[in-house]
């Protein structure tokens, strides 16, 4: 989960999750947090290894990019066990174009990722949700004809994020949205536009701007919107305390989003530092066990909401990786709906992906 929404500053983590830091008195000893050392403190047989899956949600940087992840820790993950058949990769402000028009600017990541998935050893990744700023008429189509053209076949939507909270400062990864973007009828027009020229348009905000989003559905209905991680429950500063409240108006907010059938929901990216689950500091990374303990009720009520076919499962790689490994957090997904029939299980780790991006059989 990244926002390129409002500016050029790249978002992330603030701690990189690469080599080991210096130990110091207020952590416990042991390997860093994030790090593969850390991760491989919890290793698991594999649920399921047959269950196909396409990975709807997955960033990439090139050397010296936010983080520390490219094809190489891409294809590491991806083959470490489960069965990935292909990935969707969403804007995070990588490889942006230095120079030119600004409103192009954007378009560099897309050439970036399209250049990665054709020197990959596999057709891996499958579809690019790219930026841009919706809200710019006079020149969106310009700039979602460059996408079409740089991606080589790959393009598939936009995310022009909607993230924004009045305390950013507590936030690892803060929004930088305005104020009132899902209300703004250029935004509105823009992703209308996005709708008639058959593309997505994906969305990250925070738990208090659902019912926003909700009404940005309902006043365009005829575009294919993807609701990232849950719409954020935060659980860090003046919300560390709020869980369970947050959690029921949640429910509510989720209840009516879901009305909106134009609507899919992306399920993961809850083990964000944002989120306030605390596994990112922790002495080891949770067991999949452990992960599906504390976030189950999430999972089943949005799928109840929304139904199988309107739920795809992500895993929100590399942010995620801070927190567990990603073998760990594809077998707590698919417990946590082991009880499902095997075709809406399908549907959740790998048609409803397939449909809405367009993904081909």
């Amino acid at each position: 989960m990244t926002d390129s929404s409002a500016t050029t500053r790249p978002i992330g983590p603030t701690r990189p999750l690469g080599p080991t830091r210096p130990i110091g008195p207020t952590r416990p000893i042991g390997p860093t947090p994030g790090t593969q050392a850390w991760l491989d403190q919890v290793v698991e047989a594999v649920v399921d290894p047959d269950q196909r899956i396409v990975d709807p949600h997955h960033h990439l940087w090139p050397v010296g990019g936010a983080l520390p992840y490219g094809l190489v820790e891409l294809e590491a993950d991806v083959r470490s066990g489960h069965k990935i058949e292909r990935t969707v990769f969403v804007e995070c402000h990588a490889a942006y174009r230095v120079g030119g028009p600004a409103h192009l600017a954007p378009v560099g990541e897309t050439e970036f990722v399209a250049h990665e998935a054709m020197r990959g050893s596999t057709t891996l990744i499958a579809g690019i949700v790219a930026h841009a700023d919706l809200t710019n008429g006079d020149v969106l189509d310009e700039v979602l004809d460059a996408h079409v053209e740089a991606g080589h076949g790959l393009f598939r939507g936009i995310r022009h994020a909607g993230s924004r909270d009045p305390n950013p400062e507590v936030l690892a990864i803060p929004g930088r949205a305005p104020v009132g973007l899902y209300s703004n009828e250029s935004f509105r027009a823009g992703v209308a536009r996005l709708g008639q020229r058959n593309l997505t348009y994906d969305t990250w905000h925070y738990h208090h701007q659902n019912r926003d989003f909700a009404a940005l559905a309902r006043a365009v209905p005829d575009t294919t919107m993807v609701l990232d991680h849950f719409g954020t429950p935060l659980g860090v500063g003046r919300y560390a305390t709020q869980r369970e409240t947050i959690f029921e108006q949640w429910r509510l907010d989720i209840a009516e989003i879901a009305r909106c059938e134009n609507v899919v929901a992306k399920l993961g990216g809850l083990a964000m530092p944002d989120n306030g689950f605390g596994w990112e500091s922790a002495q080891r990374p949770p067991t999949s066990d452990e992960f599906v303990s504390s976030q189950r009720r999430y999972y089943l009520h949005a799928i109840e909401c929304f139904g199988p076919r309107r739920c795809m499962f992500e895993s929100n790689f590399p942010v995620d990786r801070g927190s567990l490994s990603y073998p760990v957090l594809w077998n707590g997904l698919k417990k946590m709906v082991a009880d499902f029939p095997a075709g809406e299980r399908d549907d959740m780790f790998f048609g409803t992906a397939t449909r809405t991006y367009r993904l081909g059989t």
